[in-house]
């Protein structure tokens, strides 16, 4: 029988560490940077790709495969030339007379492949959905007099059941499949791999990140997880039919539950933080000047940013040190940084503590 089905967030929290373990084992610079979490940022990369005259020294190349796997997916009738495109990034593709009466907002385009002949426009996103985006006005865009056109959905992952609204009719096209051509050619071309180490380096980075994945999970982490599904009632999803949608569901909710916990966690932050600036201003600030003479706290700042975003800063007079009152994430990291710090500098722990 199967354990009844619990919170998923207290799954989401257990998974976290499990997860965080796994991504941590290798380097990889769309990793470090965080790079590619945005759409915007993978569209960046994919057109540069796409460009023939590009800084990669493919020359068209990418282009050419991405078109191989875009016809694959259209009938006979209405295949696109293989290559001759222009790349453009970020287009609005309304109507003149839709932007002219101004009642039906930009609805832009990630990526847009023109020539005389035919035009691709290109909606980026995680997994194969519109998300929003007006299918008819993107075919609209691309269709001309005499020209042949088509939509495609470039995609990590296809999810066909949220392709609704037209975009069911839109040609999909995962990263795994076009960086997979994009693999193959470069290995049949060792060249270029000498000529251009760089941009081989970051290509095979991207490829290990957006193809192959992070790092397989060790057989202790897997036990855990099933023991973590069976325990709370997902168990079931093991012995779903359709493995990919089941696979895809799953993903989706945990992404649902973490997007909210993570939500939820910074607000919460956002309370611990003005309570404590309060607290600052009404009465630490007091309970402070009367025991100094020199240095009295004269200012109380919240409004740090970046790593420094989890703090409250009591600003003092006579050029004495600002008294940082840290928690959270910011506690966390400089407190990881404090053994580093004083081995670096001897006297910074103590007139911190000082102050």
């Amino acid at each position: 029988m199967t354990p009844r089905s619990t919170d998923m967030s207290g799954f989401v929290t257990a998974l976290v560490p499990m997860l965080s373990r796994s991504l941590a084992e290798d380097f990889n610079v769309f990793r470090v940077m965080h790079h590619g979490t945005h759409e915007k940022q993978l569209s960046n990369v994919f057109a540069w790709l796409l460009a023939a005259d590009a800084t990669h020294g493919l020359g068209d190349a990418f282009q050419c495969s991405f078109l191989e796997r875009i016809n694959a997916g259209l009938p006979s009738g209405k295949q696109l030339p293989s290559t001759g495109y222009r790349v453009t990034q970020e287009v609005d593709t309304r109507r003149d007379e839709e932007v002219a009466g101004g009642q039906v907002g930009m609805d832009i385009a990630d990526i847009v492949l023109s020539q005389q002949a035919a035009a691709v426009v290109v909606e980026n996103y995680g997994t194969s959905d519109g998300h929003g985006h007006d299918y008819q006005r993107y075919l609209d865009f691309a269709v001309g007099p005499g020209r042949a056109a088509a939509v495609v959905l470039l995609c990590h992952r296809r999810a066909a059941h949220r392709q609704q609204d037209g975009w069911e009719d839109a040609v999909v096209v995962t990263y795994a499949e076009v960086l997979g051509d994009l693999h193959a050619h470069i290995y049949r071309v060792p060249s270029w791999r000498r000529g251009h180490s760089d941009q081989f380096f970051f290509i095979q980075q991207m490829i290990d990140h957006f193809v192959e994945g992070p790092a397989a999970v060790n057989p202790d982490d897997q036990i855990s997880f099933i023991q973590a599904m069976c325990e709370t009632g997902e168990s079931a999803r093991y012995g779903y039919q359709s493995q990919d949608r089941a696979t895809q569901e799953f993903a989706d909710l945990v992404a649902e539950h973490a997007r909210r916990q993570f939500e939820d966690s910074r607000k919460t932050l956002a309370t611990v933080k003005a309570q404590l600036q309060g607290f600052a201003r009404t009465t630490l600030t007091d309970q402070l000047n009367e025991k100094v003479e020199r240095g009295q706290v004269q200012k109380i700042e919240a409004s740090l940013k970046g790593i420094w975003q989890w703090c409250v800063a009591l600003h003092r007079a006579d050029e004495q040190p600002t008294i940082l009152l840290v928690f959270g994430p910011t506690a966390v990291v400089k407190n990881e940084q404090a053994p580093q710090l004083a081995s670096a500098r001897p006297g910074l722990l103590e007139s911190v503590r000082d102050t």
